[in-house]
């Protein structure tokens, strides 16, 4: 693949293959999430709004890595900010609310299920969905990216520039999976656990990006900087303010008076 040039610091690939080698995963889950729903006997019991769900957070992830927004995130640091949201934060989030776990076990055989059961169930799943250890991975990851060269290295490195998107998102997803519980969780937190965790996280997200208002990554220049951390902080904040709203909807329905069948058949969370 052929490297060009970018503020004499970094380089970046041009060509298409690396980022069909990003967009794939999320193409292909696109079409299993599909193809795995025109299988359920009763399709109508599924909400729409999962749906919808998933097919947007594959498009925002998709474009995030592919396309316009990719191929500007190289050179341009705002457009990288925009990547990192629609990757690490706002595709997530689809994802997890269209219960794609809860799809696969209603549609599998048994034994299939199972095996997924168990590792939905494993320490391995404990651990990367744990509140502490998910915001660990999430809010440590970024500050490592844009703290160190990191930033740098990865638009000089083929394998690290695949390696950190694959983090941003995977560090995204899991964190909010942590906090919202819309599939099956067998390592349940409490409501006021979770709740103290995120503040703490958003908190950490808003601090990194003031930080890097104040001190640029290496090579950036300062305009550029300071937007991007803004859209950083901002944007962290509006799609933070998602997740909180569906952590105190999920709340007030665990504390509240048992609902009818018919209100839990169109609940969305």
């Amino acid at each position: 693949m052929k490297f060009l040039s970018v503020h004499n610091h970094e380089t970046v690939m041009d060509g298409g293959y690396l980022q069909l080698l990003l967009a794939a995963p999320f193409v292909l889950g696109l079409i299993i999430y599909l193809l795995i729903l025109t299988k359920r006997k009763d399709q109508q019991t599924w909400p729409l709004f999962r749906t919808v769900s998933w097919i947007g957070g594959c498009i925002l992830a998709i474009g995030s890595v592919a396309g316009p927004v990719a191929e500007l995130a190289h050179h341009d640091f705002r457009m990288h900010m925009v990547s990192h949201l629609l990757l690490g934060m706002l595709a997530p989030l689809l994802l997890v609310l269209a219960a794609p776990m809860t799809l696969v076990l209603s549609t599998w055989k048994v034994e299939h299920a199972r095996t997924l059961s168990r590792l939905l169930r494993s320490r391995y799943s404990q651990f990367v969905t744990h509140p502490v250890v998910a915001t660990a991975l999430n809010i440590g990851g970024l500050a490592i990216l844009y703290r160190t060269n990191l930033y740098s290295l990865m638009h000089e490195h083929m394998i690290l520039y695949v390696v950190v998107h694959a983090h941003v998102f995977l560090a995204g997803y899991f964190f909010t999976v942590s906090m919202i519980y819309v599939d099956p969780t067998p390592h349940r937190e409490s409501y006021l656990f979770r709740a103290i965790v995120l503040i703490c996280a958003l908190a950490g997200h808003g601090i990194l990006s003031k930080h890097i208002y104040a001190y640029p990554p290496a090579g950036i220049p300062v305009p550029q900087a300071e937007q991007g951390a803004m859209l950083m902080y901002y944007g962290g904040d509006a799609i933070d303010a998602l997740i909180i709203f569906f952590l105190c909807l999920q709340w007030f329905k665990a504390t509240r008076p048992k609902s009818t069948c018919k209100e839990k058949k169109y609940s969305f969370v």
